[in-house]
């Protein structure tokens, strides 16, 4: 399943942006390995390091256009601190796309061997 995993990014402090980030980028980790395809927001910064002409606009476009073709929405604890991430999981709600509020319920994926590149 395409799993949109939605959470707040930004912070009052460095801190805790970079724990954030620690957070949704360790649970789309966790959805890759349950067999899933996540999308992750938190490595968005890659972005911005090649182009700081991004706007956020560009990244509410981008996201919102992913989020619409996804299966589902995983909803991290933070996301209703989070105006961005309470605006996914509305619009997921709104398009009858299930949301998931623990990585514990979504469903585990059917894995199929890949070959190995080397």
């Amino acid at each position: 399943m395409k799993v949109f995993v939605s959470g707040k990014i930004s912070g009052k402090t460095l801190i805790e942006q970079l724990n954030n980030n620690h957070d949704g980028i360790k649970s789309a980790v966790a959805v890759l390995k349950l067999g899933h395809e996540p999308f992750c927001a938190w490595t968005d910064c890659q972005f911005q390091l090649l182009d700081k002409t991004i706007t956020m606009d560009d990244y509410y476009r981008y996201s919102m256009a992913w989020l619409k073709v996804s299966d589902c929405v995983l909803a991290l604890p933070n996301y209703k601190d989070s105006k961005g991430a309470k605006a996914e999981v509305k619009l997921a709600k709104e398009l009858k796309i299930p949301v998931y509020y623990n990585l514990e319920d979504l469903p585990l994926a059917k894995r199929t061997k890949t070959k190995e590149v080397t």
